[in-house]
């Protein structure tokens, strides 16, 4: 009767291994979340980085962009993708892009370096050092980038660095309001 009881640890972790990899092979490692698209972005009220440290101003992810589209990035100075794209968001930024940028879980005066070593591309850089805004966002990772429209709500989102023009030109194009047509006088 021992032996077999002995035998239970074993048979659980056979059991275990076997639920694991069922789930591995149904999952789609190429699927990446974008719950947040078609939605408004989240209020998330965050402290502003200035100089190297968070404050003493506060604004919340919504009017960070002051009515118009922007890019928010989502980033932090120990994420080595984010150094990797850090030109990318410069070349949007010389391009008259509103880019945001999230300092993700990251201590404000590391960011500051981080900026100063790399370049700073963004417009604004909110400081989210306990991660609300990543949770607001559903980050599941550093570097993500959502593109927002001027009514603030997120029209396209990026998962990992943005080095690939292509992404970069969806980004845009996904900010860019669509032509209207011009008022018409009518007559009576």
């Amino acid at each position: 009767m021992n032996r077999w009881l002995s035998l239970i640890p074993l048979a659980v972790v056979v059991a275990l291994a076997a639920l694991f990899i069922g789930w591995s092979l149904k999952r789609d490692p190429a699927f990446k979340p974008d719950a947040l698209v078609g939605q408004p972005i989240p209020e998330t009220v965050l402290p502003m980085l200035t100089g190297d440290t968070a404050g003493p101003g506060f604004l919340d992810l919504k009017t960070a962009g002051v009515g118009r589209p922007m890019i928010v990035n989502v980033f932090a100075s120990w994420c080595a993708p984010c150094q990797v794209e850090n030109p990318t968001l410069l070349a949007l930024k010389a391009r008259g892009v509103a880019v945001v940028g999230v300092a993700y879980k990251d201590d404000p005066a590391d960011t500051r370096k981080f900026l100063d070593d790399f370049g700073d591309p963004f417009a604004k850089v909110l400081v989210d050092r306990e991660g609300r805004a990543g949770l607001d966002l559903g980050v599941s990772g550093v570097p993500e980038t959502f593109a927002v429209n001027a009514l603030g709500k997120v029209v396209a989102k990026h998962s990992g660095p943005l080095i690939d023009q292509a992404d970069v030109d969806r980004l845009v194009d996904a900010i860019q309001a669509p032509p209207r047509p011009l008022p018409t006088a009518t007559r009576r």
